[in-house]
């Protein structure tokens, strides 16, 4: 059970970051029969950090604080600013001696220095998820969870996910109905669905420079209807066969599995800009039926139809802003 709690106050940190863990972990709740924490803010040298917002945090505590942590956080910070050798030290000691350890975003790059992501699961925010892997080539890197628990080595996505790892963490060290009693006194849901893909940036357009730009443009316009790699092969004047070794050479992908993620998409903007019923939407998009789009949401988005029209439909029309979903009790 924890009950030590340390967060670091890294150099360049990100405010947030750091007040999801001070909110979660900092604030007495004993009053409301809810765990209370020892708690302590710990930097590098005990003294005043520079954050990556211009204004500087006072940290009490230096890194020796963190030899009695059964927690230790590590938040978001500027990956341009070189972290102490000695915290990746504290950080692997801590984890010797039976801690554990819990990062938001990029908080998990320091984590991979002091070797704890190696053979493990993991992940940080998409943005980068591939330079965390190509950093530590021993992490399995995954890209489109909220969180992964590879206990003691907690690591969750970018910025609001750090809510979402922290009630993880209390609801399996406290049972869900502490949890859900945190997320209550926070206003936060007590648990998301999906993961980050439905947070990802759209494609940008192409260049024009792909060979396949004409038939790319044409599969595009026609997505509501059956379409066969012959009947994409037929409009791009090439066999079968060659065509879908060109599609792969070009795209990286199938002609199918091009054709299943340019209709997903298109789901989800009739989703975020309209209000037709899902049948509708399943139908335009060339999925046909509910069951479909659902299915081929679930597997590429990780969250329902409804769900993601829920997160990211404005309340009185139009799509909102990207990668900022409705909050409320819903998916965020």
């Amino acid at each position: 059970m924890i009950h030590d709690v340390a967060v670091l106050a890294l150099e360049g940190s990100h405010a947030f970051e750091v007040g999801v863990f001070c909110e979660v972990f900092g604030i007495d709740r004993g009053e409301d029969g809810l765990p209370v924490y020892d708690f302590a803010l710990v930097s590098a040298a005990a003294g005043a950090v520079p954050t990556r917002h211009g204004f500087e945090i006072r940290a009490p505590h230096g890194p020796e604080r963190l030899s009695s942590a059964d927690l230790v956080c590590v938040p978001a910070y500027d990956l341009r600013v070189r972290q102490p050798d000695r915290l990746a030290e504290e950080l692997r000691a801590a984890v010797d001696r039976g801690a554990c350890v819990l990062s938001i975003c990029t908080g998990a790059f320091l984590l991979g220095e002091a070797g704890l992501l190696d053979g493990r699961r993991c992940t940080t925010h998409w943005r980068y998820t591939g330079e965390l892997a190509r950093r530590h080539p021993r992490a399995h890197v995954e890209s489109d969870v909220l969180y992964v628990d590879e206990n003691p080595i907690i690591t969750g996505a970018g910025t609001a996910a750090g809510v979402d790892t922290c009630l993880h963490l209390i609801r399996r060290e406290h049972g869900s109905t502490v949890a859900n009693a945190v997320a209550r006194r926070m206003v936060a849901p007590p648990h998301r669905e999906g993961g980050q893909r439905q947070y990802r940036e759209r494609p940008q357009p192409r260049d024009g420079s792909t060979l396949l730009t004409p038939v790319l443009s044409w599969i595009e316009a026609n997505l509501d209807r059956e379409l066969t790699v012959e009947a994409m092969a037929r409009e791009a004047h090439l066999s079968p066969r060659t065509f879908a070794r060109r599609f792969r050479q070009e795209t990286g992908t199938t002609p199918l599995q091009w054709l299943t993620g340019q209709r997903v998409l298109l789901a989800q903007h009739h989703l975020e800009t309209t209000d037709d019923p899902i049948t509708v939407i399943a139908r335009r998009s060339g999925f046909g039926t509910v069951d479909t789009l659902r299915h081929h949401f679930a597997r590429r988005l990780g969250i329902t139809p409804h769900g993601y029209r829920r997160a990211f439909r404005a309340p009185h029309g139009g799509p909102r802003p990207l990668g900022q979903p409705q909050p409320g009790p819903g998916p965020v």
